[in-house]
């Protein structure tokens, strides 16, 4: 009986030790930072496929976007941040908030459908933008553009969706060189980064947006290759984005993986480790 008891008192203090330690890493993740693997060529150069993140949710403050989803479909598991802190949703204001800045790379949740997402954002409230001819045009002025050479990878799948890379230089065969047009953009308020072009294509000549109150506009770095506040929600972007649907600011890369799996650690990319998101 000792024996049984001494067995039964070990179970329930495992089972209490792995409940601590989810609690404690669920909390974690809904007030400092949570983990965001990239999974799409949308924020090229800046970020790559494969790219491991953490989020500071502590930069914008908090809201209903700040409690975690857990959706593992082939576990059968669909538990969206909504269906835990939906009750604060709809006032567009956050606990604690702070405003972003023009220029920060930023994961949201797409307004309809709640998929966390990760842009940079060009478009404040009240901002008129527009692009013309591919070049970005914020309140009727052109940003500053800078060439600056040409990207390369491998024609070849990427990630676990085995995403194919579109290339400037025409259909490009498996292993080949895959090229697209740099340059160095700077936004109004000094803030520099690298964009990739491909082609022409219709986001490179847009109407204007004038950005509601209390919204955002965001536009990927692989600007031909983006779906993203340049095209409405019906049409597979994520439109004016709410405040509230901010998650945090993406500012470190911790580690990067070029393989199908974050777990293949002879697929790192070891020039990433750590690399700040700029």
């Amino acid at each position: 009986m000792a024996e049984q008891a001494k067995t039964g008192n070990a179970v329930w203090e495992t089972i209490k030790t792995v409940f601590y330690a989810l609690l404690i890493a669920g909390v974690f993740r809904t007030l400092f930072f949570q983990p965001f693997w990239i999974p799409s060529g949308s924020m090229k150069q800046t970020l790559l496929i494969g790219d491991f993140l953490f989020v500071n949710k502590m930069a914008y403050g908090y809201s209903y976007a700040s409690c975690p989803s857990l959706i593992i479909p082939s576990f059968g598991l669909n538990i969206d941040a909504e269906d835990v802190c939906g009750w604060m949703k709809g006032d567009n204001t956050r606990v604690l908030g702070g405003e972003p800045e023009r220029g920060d790379v930023v994961v949201f949740r797409h307004p309809v459908t709640g998929r966390d997402y990760i842009k940079r954002l060009i478009g404040l409230p009240g901002d008129k933008i527009q692009v013309k001819d591919g070049v970005l045009q914020i309140d009727g002025q052109a940003v500053e553009l800078q060439d600056d050479g040409v990207f390369e990878e491998i024609a070849a799948p990427q990630g676990p969706q085995r995403l194919r890379p579109r290339c400037e230089n025409g259909p490009v065969g498996t292993g080949g060189v895959c090229q697209k047009s740099r340059q160095i953009e700077t936004l109004p308020n000094g803030v520099s980064h690298e964009i990739l072009n491909i082609g022409n294509q219709s986001s490179d000549h847009t109407g204007i947006y004038v950005v509601p109150e209390g919204h955002y506009f965001f536009m990927g770095d692989n600007r031909d290759n983006s779906a993203d506040s340049r095209l409405p929600q019906p049409a597979g972007g994520v439109g004016f984005v709410p405040y509230e649907n901010l998650i945090g600011r993406a500012d470190r890369i911790m580690f990067s993986s070029a393989g199908r799996s974050m777990f293949f650690f002879w697929t790192w990319r070891g020039d990433r480790f750590f690399k700040g998101v700029e």
